[in-house]
C-alpha cells in the first residue's frame, strides 16, 4: 500500500509580519514549524505502516526551507519526501494550492491512500483535502475520527462531524481521507530513525514537473479569489472603568456603539 501524507510548514507563532501589497503572510518573519493537525496525519500513516507495510511518502507544497519539515518527517520514519515548490506556486488559494498538490500527486505514480490532516493553523479553512480529491476525482471523507480497517480494496473509516453526527465509511482505492486531531497520540521523533534516514534526500517537484505546465493555473494567477484586506490583530489592552450612578447603562450604551458592538 503506498500512502502520501500532505504536510505544510505553518508559523510557529501568531506573531506573523503580512505583506501589505498583495495581503500574504511573510512566512520569513516568524519561526516555523510542521502544521500540528498534519503531525497527526503523519502518525496516522505510520501506524498503517507498521499494521500493513504500507511506503509513505510525506508531500509539502512551500518555499525551499520547508524542506525542514519533510527532513522532520524521516524521524517519524517516513520513507520518502517530496517538495513542491515554485516561484509559481507563490501565493496560491485554496483551489490553486488543492490544484497544484493533485498535479504534483498525479507524477507520483499509483497512490493508494492520500492522508490529510484536518486543517492547517494558518488557513483555517479545512478545504484543501476535500478539493484535493475533487480534483484527483476520488472519494474522500472528512473528519475522520477513526480508523477501523484495511479491506482488500480500499479502508473503513469512522466519521464524526462537528454537530456531533457519526457515520462508519468505506472507501474503495485510491481515496483521500481528513482526519480528527483526536484520531490518535503523536509519538515523539526518533533517534533511531534519524539515523536510519540521515542520509535520505527529499525530492523536489517544480512546475517544469507537471503535466499541465500552465503557469496561469497555479499560485496568484490561478486563485479565483483575493484577499482584500488583511491585518495584525491589535494586541492592545485598554480599560474603562465606570463609576456608579444614574447614568451608567448611558455610558456604557455610547462605548458599545463607538465601539460598533451596537
Amino acid at each position: 500500500m503506498k500512502i502520501v501524507v500532505c504536510i505544510k510548514q505553518v508559523p510557529a507563532s501568531s506573531a506573523v509580519d503580512i505583506d501589505p501589497v498583495n495581503g500574504t503572510l511573510i512566512r520569513d518573519s516568524s519561526g516555523a514549524k510542521m502544521n500540528p493537525f498534519d503531525l497527526v496525519a503523519l502518525e496516522t500513516a505510520i501506524r498503517l505502516k507498521e499494521q500493513y507495510n504500507a511506503h509513505i511518502t510525506a508531500l509539502s507544497m512551500g518555499p525551499p526551507q520547508a524542506i525542514k519539515i519533510l527532513k522532520e518527517s524521516y524521524l517519524l520514519d517516513a520513507d520518502e519526501g517530496v517538495l513542491l515548490t515554485d516561484r509559481a506556486f507563490a501565493g496560491a488559494d485554496v483551489l490553486a494550492t488543492s490544484y497544484a498538490i493533485s498535479q504534483a500527486i498525479k507524477t507520483l505514480g499509483e497512490v493508494d491512500l492520500i492522508i490529510c490532516g484536518k486543517q492547517t493553523t494558518d488557513g483555517d479553512t479545512a478545504q484543501v483535502g476535500p478539493a484535493t480529491a475533487e480534483l484527483l476525482n476520488i472519494p474522500h471523507a472528512a473528519w475522520v475520527s477513526r480508523i477501523e480497517k484495511i479491506t482488500g480494496t480500499g479502508i473503513l473509516v469512522h466519521q464524526e462531524s462537528d454537530d456531533e453526527r457519526r457515520a462508519v465509511i468505506e472507501l474503495p482505492f485510491p481515496c483521500l481521507i481528513s482526519v480528527e486531531k483526536g484520531i490518535c497520540e503523536v509519538r515523539l521523533p526518533s533517534y533511531k530513525n534519524g539515523l536510519k534516514n540521515k542520509d535520505k534526500k527529499v525530492k523536489t517537484i517544480t512546475l517544469m514537473d507537471m503535466k499541465d505546465k500552465n503557469p496561469d493555473n497555479y499560485g496568484l494567477f490561478g486563485s479565483p479569489t483575493r484577499v482584500e484586506k488583511i491585518f495584525p490583530p491589535d494586541h492592545r489592552k485598554e480599560q474603562v472603568v465606570l463609576e456608579e450612578g444614574p447614568d451608567v447603562g448611558g455610558k456604557l450604551y455610547d462605548l458599545l456603539k463607538k465601539a460598533h458592538v451596537l
